[in-house]
């Protein structure tokens, strides 16, 4: 059985575009290497931008790498892998990687591709993605809980069809009251005509409402165009005080650099007399 196995996943691989030749003598004795790099060329050709990690050195990373491809295996394609078998990396994990290898084989099957003998250089050339198919995943993954979401929610409802059935039942049977039917028709109809008359005294409005807003406009229009001319005005008058106050400015612009100066010496006094008490203190100790 582990023979027939074998076959069909070498045969698989082949068609898949493995770029290595795999042997049944690879898997003779626990040869987890191989295995790891089958299942991560799988991982890659399943959703290239995957990014699972594939150090494999020690034992604990072995044991990380098989969970993290069995996890993602799991939530992506549904497929439920034996990690024992696959951490074992012998004839029998053949059989948990020819999980993988047949749901690619055949999704490569549907997209019209033949099944022939490819040779090494051809299968080197052959490139299976589904990464054109993530955006079709995405949306069957939306699909499939909106129908869940649907289902649940048509469930509520059906549970619900028992009471509702009797009380729909008991109005059909009811008999139909001529004058309590026609009051209410009377009165559904006055209440139309009401709004017909809302409606036609607001178009009537429209138009005065129309008149006013026009009207306004134009006196903001006049009110704008004078108050461009008063600041046109205003800007090309020159104030009478106006030489006054260029002849003070640059005098203050003078007692400004002479304050400057005279702080700074000051300061660099103060700097002198401090030195000086220091060392006179400094001799005196």
């Amino acid at each position: 059985l582990l023979l027939v196995f074998f076959s069909d996943f070498t045969e698989m691989m082949r068609a898949l575009g493995y770029p290595r030749l795999i042997s049944m003598e690879n898997f003779h004795m626990p040869n987890f290497m191989l295995v790891s790099e089958v299942l991560l060329w799988l991982v890659k050709r399943y959703e290239p931008q995957t990014d699972i990690p594939p150090d494999v050195e020690t034992e604990q990373d072995r044991v990380f790498f098989i969970k993290a491809v069995a996890q993602f295996m799991a939530t992506k394609a549904h497929i439920k892998l034996n990690t024992k078998k696959l951490y074992q990396a012998d004839g029998y994990a053949v059989k948990e990687l020819l999980k993988i290898t047949s749901v690619l084989y055949g999704a490569m099957n549907t997209k019209g591709v033949e099944r022939t003998d490819f040779s090494e250089e051809d299968s080197s050339k052959f490139k299976f993605d589904l990464g054109s198919k993530i955006a079709d995943l995405k949306a069957a993954r939306q699909l499939a809980s909106e129908i869940t979401s649907k289902g649940a929610s048509l469930y509520d409802l059906l549970g619900k069809e028992v009471e509702l059935r009797e009380a729909r039942t008991e109005s059909i049977a009811r008999p139909l009251e001529i004058n309590e039917a026609e009051k209410v028709m009377k009165i559904a109809i006055d209440c139309v005509l009401e709004q017909v008359q809302k409606t036609k005294e607001m178009l009537n409005n429209v138009a005065l409402d129309e008149a006013s807003l026009e009207a306004k406009i134009e006196k903001r229009k006049l009110e704008l165009e004078r108050s461009q001319k008063r600041l046109q005005t205003l800007q090309s008058v020159r104030p009478a005080f106006m030489d006054e106050y260029e002849k003070i400015e640059e005098q203050l612009q003078k007692q400004y650099s002479m304050y400057l100066e005279k702080f700074r010496n000051l300061t660099y006094m103060e700097q002198l007399l401090d030195d000086h008490r220091r060392t006179e203190q400094e001799m005196f100790e």
